[in-house]
């Protein structure tokens, strides 16, 4: 008997009810789809730009040393080589280090402090960076910089896990993370605008890239105060009715998104932390990311310079850096959509890496500069699009608050140690070929395609053993290992 039928004691709803917004029938809540997608409309046009701003602001203030470098920064504070890689090396380490506890504390200070706050704060380093006099300054700053900047990716992805379903999530991430290349686009051009600043002020070139970027990165962390919501349920741009519906479609563990009104209540658990540590998906995603991340820094602190050495002056090779960025962000949001449309990670990776595998393996063995220039497209294209569905993918297979934040920093952790391998593969004496740098970035993303096979297989065989009931004394968590709950590939 159905939960419409017209008997005794049974609830009525009609369609007018249903239309309206919401209609429960028994325990299953049946949401208008008209209004569902209204509500996506609002929290994406209201939420997303925010988060794509703070994105683009962190990858801006962290790449801008290598447009920087152009101007003459390693002149002007005499430093050697060793010396800039060594002070890269130290804003990788603080960043990693700052993931995890970022991650634990977000819920207990909310978003929309907590994120806006580590922007101001870098926003400030980043523009310190433009009065620094010598190595030890320089490693100081790096080092508070990427102390501030480890907490926004894995803090943005778990905030949008809060916020929308497990199917919804990959295209979101592509939207933000596509700031992510368009930055290096907008660096490029930005670094080439502000180099004509050179002198005003007693200030060179390379400082006023710095000190202008780290003030507009301030300003937007004090503005995204006043614009992000803590979360659906908060979200004052929503009427009440819509804000029933945002969190409503987030509750059933029937829709495959975990127990959402638990984990509002969740308390912190050392268990909880411990199942994301221990957990095969989460080394083997983060395995996978860090030859992923190795290409994505390596390309972003030295694509400058591999294009001045192919013969374009400073100025020349930040606006020729620009084209590969722009194609690579085009195809990251095709391939996020992708990911959503078809609910793959994985499997949507399997296709994304090798375009980035035969880039690095072309330009490591070519010596025809248009060549060489061609390959950049392939190789942010390949790594840029494989991004949204790897981040995606463990926090789609992770339910449980404290457990999905610990994988995502954790994961991120991981993967960002890349940053060390882009500090130290691509020394100026390789240039112009960088043939060893560009080889074990291949290496690494060859390794990075067999982790995601392994782990595409690893889910597939959890789904078998969960229909098969060998997963029937978790039944009722509400968490990742309810036999309901079906791993994303």
């Amino acid at each position: 008997m159905s939960d419409t039928d017209n008997t005794p004691g049974t609830p009525k709803e009609t369609v007018e009810e249903i239309e309206k917004g919401t209609a429960h029938l028994g325990e299953v809540e049946v949401i208008d789809k008209r209004q569902e997608r209204k509500v996506l409309w609002k929290l994406d046009t209201r939420i997303l730009p925010v988060l794509a701003v703070l994105f683009l602001c962190s990858f801006l203030d962290r790449t801008n040393v290598g447009n920087a470098r152009l101007y003459g920064l390693e002149d002007e504070i005499r430093i050697t080589d060793s010396q800039y890689d060594a002070g890269l090396a130290v804003y990788y380490a603080t960043y990693i280090a700052g993931e995890i506890p970022s991650n634990l504390i977000l819920k207990k200070l909310t978003p929309s402090i907590w994120l806006p706050c580590l922007a101001f704060f870098w926003g400030i380093i980043a523009m310190s960076t433009g009065f620094i006099k010598n190595f030890s300054q320089f490693v100081a700053i790096r080092a508070l910089l990427g102390l501030c900047e480890g907490g926004l990716l894995p803090g943005m992805i778990l905030y949008l896990s809060s916020i929308y379903t497990r199917g919804e999530l990959a295209i979101r991430i592509g939207i933000f993370y596509t700031s992510a290349s368009l930055s290096g686009a907008f660096s490029g051009l930005l670094a080439r605008g502000i180099s004509e600043l050179g002198g005003r002020g007693g200030l060179s070139s390379w400082r006023w890239i710095f000190v202008i970027c780290g003030c507009f990165t301030s300003s937007m962390g004090i503005l995204s105060f006043f614009l992000l919501p803590n979360g659906a349920s908060s979200a004052k741009f929503l009427t009440p009715e819509e804000r029933q519906i945002a969190v409503s479609r987030l509750h059933a563990l029937g829709h495959g998104n975990g127990n959402r009104e638990r984990e509002a209540t969740e308390k912190f658990a050392w268990s909880e932390v411990s199942r994301g540590i221990f957990s095969w998906q989460t080394w083997l995603t983060a395995s996978a990311y860090f030859g992923i991340l190795s290409g994505l820094y390596s390309f972003g602190l030295f694509l400058p310079t591999i294009i001045k050495g192919l013969g374009y002056t400073a100025n020349e090779a930040q606006l020729w850096s620009v084209i590969p960025y722009a194609v690579a962000s085009v195809f990251t949001v095709c391939t996020a959509y992708l990911s959503d449309h078809f609910r793959v990670r994985g499997i949507i990776m399997l296709f994304s890496l090798p375009i980035a595998i035969i880039g690095y393996g072309v330009i490591a063995n070519t010596t025809n500069n248009q060549v060489k220039y061609g390959m950049t497209f392939l190789m942010a294209t390949g790594l840029y699009s494989s991004v949204p569905p790897v981040l995606g993918w463990l926090s789609n297979n992770s339910a449980g608050h404290y457990k999905r934040a610990t994988t995502s920093a954790l994961q991120l952790m991981i993967a960002n140690c890349g940053g060390f391998v882009a500090v130290f593969v691509y020394p100026s004496a390789q240039g112009p070929s960088y043939h060893e740098g560009h080889t074990i970035i291949m290496g690494l993303l060859c390794g990075g395609w067999v982790l995601v096979l392994l782990n595409v297989l690893y889910c597939w065989k959890i789904n078998r053993d969960k229909a098969n009931g060998q997963y029937h004394q978790y039944a009722g968590y509400g968490d990742d290992r309810d036999p309901t709950f079906k791993l994303v590939l």
